[in-house]
């Protein structure tokens, strides 16, 4: 079973079978979200999708098993996020860009997928630069939702254990909704470490046998 992870695109989201594919909750204000007929939604979420690849460009990534996508992360600058805002810990730091989805299909969860679209958020943003980190709000409320992944409530937020498993810390407090951040710094130097340790093992496997020993007879 191959398993990789590419940039997001109009294509990719269409062929999703999520819950999130009609989810605006982060892409329009509630008030112009609620002019939005239920029949329309997934065509508005494809279209914001393609101003924002078009103005910002690559804003999100995608996990492919056996070249079939299972799940797919989000992020953009506050900005184009308007629905963040309806949120008790918004705004988001200046210096951050907002995660604002992330979905597995319920039976590729548990192995590892949710971290593999993270790590690839975080190295496309390390290699564009110009933000220090990554913020995303939390619900609290784990145990309600599931494990590890939303289901899309009214409004979209990301479990606050899953976060905190995949590397962020709380930056505001909240009873419900925290805001959690994950500095892209520290994000590079855990890579560097994990290649570190990948390449250390690959030597330790590669590395032949020693010969053993012939043993002395006195």
């Amino acid at each position: 079973m191959s398993r990789k992870v590419v940039r997001l695109t109009v294509d990719h989201l269409a062929a999703l079978d999520a819950p999130t594919r009609e989810c605006l909750s982060w892409e329009l204000d509630p008030v112009r979200r609620a002019r939005v007929p239920a029949h329309e939604r997934a065509a508005e979420k494809e279209a914001w999708l393609s101003e924002v690849l078009r103005e910002w460009g690559s804003c999100g990534r995608v996990v492919l098993v056996d070249d079939r996508p299972v799940g797919y992360v989000v992020y953009v600058p506050a900005a184009l996020a308007p629905g963040a805002s309806a949120l008790p810990t918004s705004p988001a730091s200046p210096d951050a860009v907002l995660m604002t989805t992330a979905y597995v299909l319920p039976q590729h969860r548990g192995g590892g997928l949710g971290r593999m679209l993270v790590q690839g958020m975080a190295r496309d943003l390390i290699e564009r630069g110009g933000f220090r980190a990554v913020e995303a709000f939390g619900d609290s409320r784990d145990g309600a939702r599931g494990h590890g992944h939303l289901e899309c409530p009214d409004l979209c937020v990301l479990p606050a254990g899953f976060l905190g498993g995949v590397g962020f810390k709380t930056q505001r407090a909240h009873g419900t909704t925290p805001r959690l951040r994950m500095d892209l710094k520290s994000a590079l130097s855990w890579r560097d470490e994990l290649e570190l340790a990948l390449e250390r093992l690959r030597g330790v496997v590669a590395r032949p046998a020693r010969p053993a020993r012939p043993v002395s007879r006195g």
